[in-house]
């Protein structure tokens, strides 16, 4: 396989072309001129972007990492040479979630598509190996020439060397056969810890069975013993409640009793209160004070008398009368006696005055006694008396009413004060019925009787709780003939499976000694051709290569006896070990009918001129039978 020609749209490169030959290829460059975008753009078109990886600290996925500075889509083409066919690979994406995602695969000039190449196995058919495998053989990335371990890569070395079949690695088996062995036992962990376990603890029940069963036995006869003597005190209980109630009960009626006859005294008591206060507010005076109302009353008395001689005074018009005769006689004398006429008339005139006189004099006393009448009459009709003694009268039986109001009221006080005592020891009754009745905390034999009945019943309760917790127990540990029976199929299956983890154990120190021999063989040959590239490439001062199993490797200097590890060597050095381990990869584990290329970012950057010079030389040499195609900044 030749790779021709590049067009990318990819991280930094946009629309950018990159033009390619058979043989050896050096594209020289400065730093960030996007030789390493080139590189991954290369690997993206034969495999394809992983659009399932996530962004982490310190990592950043490739769908992200060369998502095109532009904006643009990603997209790119690769034209190739695969023997005499000349194929264009084109990818391009739809959505920048699944980048590269869009594949054709078409002869170059035409819209032949290549049968059988798809964008998943793209990669693979064009240059024979897995992705994981590519990477770690062909492509050497800038800072990664070392070859790290994988499945895959030493499925392929296995291939090699046995029969050809890439289908199983030693690393995957070994790791499959030790899960297997896990599950059987790692540590405490593992079927066979569970069922040792298991069989410990059935055994153990085994012996507790027994043990428990009479334990059970034991309290359950205490228990029959509990409730026969619970059944006891309850019915001796009952009936001393019975009697405690009846004597509380006798007690407190007759204190109730006592208190409903003071409460109906006290009731007639007040009924007659108010019985005397309403009729001494409908007397004459009222509801009044004792001493102010005698005081009005003989104050009333004196001023009736008065009054009643003031009245009678009315005066008698027989002075009048008599005035009024001599006056008619003065004048009638005057008339018979005209000479006698100017004294007549005169003395008629002054009787006739006088008369006068008399009469307002009559007719002002009158109205005076007139006056006093009715004053007389009203100050009577205020006690609604005829006379004085009426008065008299009507202040003594206001006096006699008064006095039954405060007989009444002492009467009513005595009531409330024997009826306050009445419930007072109504109460106090109460309070003794209360705590004779209180059959938990009291003295009395019913309250003993409780007590003692709560505590036989709190012991059977203890006792049925402990025979249901050893039942629990029973039911937990099951049936004897159940449990030996569970006990002999453990041991059955712990004997199958200790066999089995035995055979397991063999099999994976089979399969060591199986994989140290396929690597005895492989090893000494991919070591002799990295020593041979690496004696090219350092003008034959390291002549010798050691390769682990997980591809570490260690040199040995021309004529020394003692090997130096990677710790131990130059960066310069180092970088020329691992690509030697790197070439001889690629020459051993890639097929030899696809012709993979080669991809070198920068991997002679630490070397000093000769050895680049020596290194350049090994380049040039490869690549004749394969395309080499190195990005450097030299």
């Amino acid at each position: 396989m030749v790779i021709n020609k590049l067009d990318a749209t990819f991280g930094k490169l946009d629309g950018q072309a990159l033009t390619l030959t058979p043989g050896l290829n050096v594209i020289s460059a400065p730093n960030e001129s996007g030789k390493s975008t080139w590189c991954a753009f290369i690997r993206a078109m034969l495999y394809g972007i992983d659009s399932s990886e996530r962004q982490k600290a310190g990592y950043l996925p490739d769908k992200t990492r060369y998502a095109p500075w532009s904006g643009a889509a990603m997209c790119g083409s690769m034209e190739l040479s695969l023997g005499d066919r000349q194929i264009t690979l084109v990818r391009t994406s739809k959505t920048p979630s699944a980048p590269m995602r869009e594949f054709s695969a078409v002869y170059t000039g035409t819209s032949v598509p290549v049968e059988g190449l798809t964008a998943l196995n793209a990669g693979q058919m064009l240059t024979g190996v897995e992705r994981d495998v590519f990477r770690r053989s062909a492509f050497i990335e800038q800072g990664k020439v070392a070859v790290t371990h994988s499945a895959e890569l030493e499925k392929r070395i296995s291939a090699i060397v046995t029969s050809g079949d890439e289908d199983y690695s030693y690393t995957e088996a070994d790791e499959r056969l030790r899960q297997w062995q896990r599950k059987r036992r790692f540590n405490r962990r593992g079927r066979l810890p569970e069922l040792e376990d298991e069989l410990s603890h059935k055994k153990m029940l085994m012996s507790e069975l027994g043990g428990i069963a009479d334990r059970r036995d034991s309290l359950t006869r205490e228990l029959s013993e509990a409730k026969a003597e619970c059944e006891s005190l309850e019915a001796e209980m009952t009936e001393s409640r019975k009697t405690v109630r009846r004597e509380a009960l006798s007690n407190l009626a007759g204190a109730r009793s006592e208190v409903n006859a003071a409460s109906e005294r006290h009731d007639a008591a007040v009924r007659k209160r108010e019985q005397c206060r309403s009729a001494l507010q409908q007397s004459v005076i009222g509801e009044r004070q004792p001493d102010e109302v005698r005081a009005e009353g003989s104050a009333d008395i004196e001023k009736a008398k008065s009054l009643r001689a003031e009245a009678s005074q009315k005066g008698s018009p027989a002075g009048a009368i008599i005035f009024v005769i001599l006056a008619i006689a003065a004048a009638v004398l005057g008339v018979v006696l005209p000479a006698y006429g100017v004294y007549a008339f005169c003395a008629a005139g002054v009787c006739a005055i006088a008369a006068v006189i008399l009469l307002i004099r009559l007719s002002k006393k009158r109205g005076a006694a007139h006056d006093a009448e009715r004053q007389l009459r009203q100050l009577l009709s205020k006690y609604k008396a005829e006379s004085e003694d009426g008065i008299s009268a009507c202040v003594e039986e206001y006096e006699c009413l008064y006095a039954q109001l405060n007989a009444a009221q002492e009467s009513e006080k005595l009531a409330f004060a024997r009826l306050s005592e009445a419930r007072a020891r109504q109460e106090q009754a109460e309070s003794r019925t209360l705590s004779e009745l209180d059959f938990t905390s009291g003295d009395n034999q019913a309250a003993q009787l409780t007590r003692r009945l709560s505590d036989a019943r709190a012991r059977c309760s203890r006792l049925s709780q402990q025979i249901a917790e050893l039942n629990g127990r029973i039911a937990a540990m099951g049936d004897p003939m159940v449990l030996g029976s569970e006990i002999r199929d453990m041991e059955s299956e712990y004997a199958v499976i200790s066999a089995e983890y035995d055979a397991i154990a063999l099999a994976v120190e089979t399969l060591r000694a199986a994989d140290e021999d396929i690597q005895s063989r492989f090893a000494p040959a991919l070591g002799k051709l990295a020593a041979e590239y690496m004696q090219e490439m350092t003008g034959g001062k390291y002549d010798t290569v050691m390769l682990n199993r997980d591809f570490s490797a260690a040199v040995r200097e021309n004529g020394d006896s003692v090997p130096r590890k990677a710790e131990y060597l130059s960066a310069g050095t180092l970088d020329l070990m691992y690509l030697a381990v790197r070439l001889a990869v690629c020459t051993l584990a890639l097929p030899e009918g696809a012709n993979c290329p080669l991809i070198i970012d920068d991997a002679l950057v630490n070397l000093d001129e000769q050895r680049a010079q020596q290194a350049m030389t090994l380049l040039e040499k490869l690549s004749h039978d394969r395309q080499v195609i190195l990005f450097t900044c030299k």
